[in-house]
């Protein structure tokens, strides 16, 4: 395939210089450039630039009921399943009261715990791939992923957790049950052994990103399934379960030695129960978690929420995997505020499509629906169900566009126009609409543009607003603060968004992951700074604003990735020896306490 050196005209024909200092006055804030960018090298600390303060709000193994921290290594699941649990990753924020100025002063935190790092968390493992070695240690490391709802509040202007709270709560791989709903619930390939009515699930696992719906619930994605299953499949099961990278007899959770249903050869139709959107109610402790199969079954990275012009719910989603795609849902039937009981199943009927880049600059949404282009028996699919559980294959067939790790999407709530963080693909080796870089070392960003600001038509038009990495190798920001593989995103109250950036920690190149922020327009646009930078081998993840654009809460990921509990390349936050390194949360602020 040809090369497309239309990408570079179309980024700079598209660059639209709004008068954004007087947006923002007509806002209430005062715009200022940004501080002295900080060196892309890493250390032992979290490092932020002058005039802010990061507090840590709560690590890996702090109980949720008083605040104190487990013993290390953690000697039980049970343990594990009162504490928060590891690499905490997204974030929502939702406000429960406020002060009389508006400013929220508590609040529940939703929070993912994506994966695990054995060579950190027990002195066993020698390095993360090593098998746990008792059925204990396997349960606690079922215990630590999932989610964690947590209350918080402002005590003396600093946030701390409300331990003991009745909202604080955990899901994991262990529990609790979760229901199936929506076109896939009760099919043949969702009954197992245990659940011969195909309705319902224990746990979930592999939380990335996710997103907040307008009434209020939280949406958990599971993204890397394929590290919870064991065995090796052939016949009518194997392709789709080798399509999610499911069916080696090397796994990274080795969970089938004491859970049968994540041996694939025993429990063949267990896979197909996860990879989901789930929704949860954060604020009914005693609410059952959903998995929405209407939304499709793939690798989700995210569950980015928005409305349509005529009041549909649309949710975007990035399969986070090199090749793969992105994803659109549409609801049925349209959000009707203040009325739970009709917007609590919304997202159980609607068009679930996937993107196809032209050429020309033009984004068409391909609707996944059975019976349509080539969606039919003689293609392997014998209903709508089968279309979403095999998402991934319904993809391909209708022509997605491969992408290069397509990651969060965050709306900007300004200007209604959808950004898509592409992290990298080593493996390419064409370009194709939307992956210009031939293989993408450094990963960019992608911005589209509703067709008539309607999050619902089919069509959209896409240009890239950063191609992260150095000019010399086809990066387009200035200098030396360029930006290394974007991941998660997030927008403050000046319409600016803040990117994280997600290198690996062998990265030869010495670079030190951390947070960016990137205006989305005005003569700064496209050009990211480098804000803050994260400890050795760790990851920032699910930046998030509370409203009134004061506080970032940021989850600090796998700090020492890539060492071991013997000898980690940071002991951050704690700095003690008899301490590992603890996947962690801070709060940062600027000092004068006005908006960041």
């Amino acid at each position: 395939m040809k090369s497309l050196p239309h990408l570079r005209e179309l980024m700079a024909k598209k660059i639209q210089r709004r008068r954004f200092m007087g947006a923002l006055g007509a806002l209430g804030f005062t715009y200022q450039p940004f501080l002295r960018p900080l060196p892309q090298q890493s250390n032992e600390h979290l490092l932020i630039p002058k005039g802010f303060k990061a507090t840590k709000l709560i690590s890996w193994g702090d109980r949720l009921s008083d605040g104190q921290s487990l013993c290390f290594p953690i000697s039980s699941a049970q343990e594990q399943l009162g504490a928060l649990g590891y690499n905490n990753d997204y974030l929502a924020f939702h406000p429960l009261t406020s002060d009389a100025n508006g400013r929220a002063n508590s609040g529940l935190l939703s929070i993912n715990h994506e994966y695990t790092n054995p060579s950190l968390m027990t002195p066993q493992a020698k390095k993360d791939s090593d098998p746990l070695l008792s059925d204990e240690q396997i349960k606690v490391d079922m215990a630590a992923v999932g989610h964690t709802v947590l209350e918080i509040r402002r005590v003396e202007g600093m946030w701390e957790v409300v331990w003991g709270s009745r909202y604080n709560r955990r899901l994991s791989a262990l529990g609790p049950k979760m229901k199936l709903s929506g076109p896939a619930a009760g099919h043949p390939l969702m009954k197992t052994s245990a659940d011969p009515s195909g309705t319902w699930v224990i746990g979930t696992f592999s939380n990335c990103a996710g997103g907040i719906t307008p009434w209020g619930t939280t949406l958990i994605a599971e993204e890397n399934i394929n590290q919870g299953f064991y065995g090796r499949l052939e016949g009518q099961y194997a392709d789709d379960h080798r399509l999610m990278g499911i069916g080696h007899l090397k796994t990274r959770h080795p969970w089938h030695k004491v859970d049968s249903r994540f041996n694939i050869n025993q429990e063949p139709h267990e896979p197909n129960r996860f990879g989901w959107i789930v929704e949860l109610d954060p604020t009914d402790p005693n609410s059952v978690p959903i998995k929405r199969t209407a939304l499709g079954r793939f690798k989700h990275e995210c569950a980015s929420c928005t409305l349509s012009k005529d009041g549909r719910v649309v949710i975007y989603s990035g399969d986070d995997q090199e090749g793969e795609f992105l994803y659109r849902f549409v609801s049925k039937e349209k959000y009707l505020p203040k009325q739970k009981e009709h917007n609590q199943n919304l997202l159980d009927q609607g068009i679930l499509s996937v993107a196809r880049f032209e050429e020309d600059g033009t984004l068409i949404w391909q609707d996944l629906v059975f019976g349509q282009h080539g969606l039919s028996p003689e293609h392997g699919f014998n209903d709508q169900a089968e279309v979403l559980i095999h998402a991934r294959r319904a993809a391909r067939i209708v022509g997605a566009t491969p992408l290069d790790r397509p990651e969060d999407v965050e709306i900007s709530p300004k200007t209604g126009k959808v950004y898509v963080m592409l992290t990298q693909n080593k493996s390419r080796t064409q370009a194709s609409p939307g992956c210009e870089r031939v293989p993408n070392l450094y990963g960019h960003i992608l911005e589209l543009s509703p067709n008539m600001d309607d999050h619902a038509q089919q069509k959209m038009t896409w240009t890239p607003l950063i191609l992260g990495g150095p000019k010399s190798q086809g990066g387009t920001q200035k200098g030396n603060g360029w930006i290394k593989n974007p991941d998660n995103g997030a927008f403050d109250l000046h319409g600016r968004l803040w990117v994280t950036a997600d290198a690996h920690s062998s990265s030869k190149d010495s670079f030190g992951n951390g947070l960016w922020i990137c205006p989305d327009e005005g003569p700064e646009r496209g050009q990211a700074q480098r804000f803050c930078t994260v400890p050795n081998g760790a990851e920032p993840c699910g930046p998030c604003f509370t409203p009134d654009g004061r506080s970032l809460f940021v989850s600090i990921q796998h700090p020492a990735e890539g060492s071991t509990w013997h000898n980690p390349s940071t002991r951050w936050p704690d700095f003690r020896s008899d301490i590992p390194p603890r996947p962690s949360i801070v709060v940062i602020e600027r000092e004068d306490g006005e908006v960041i």
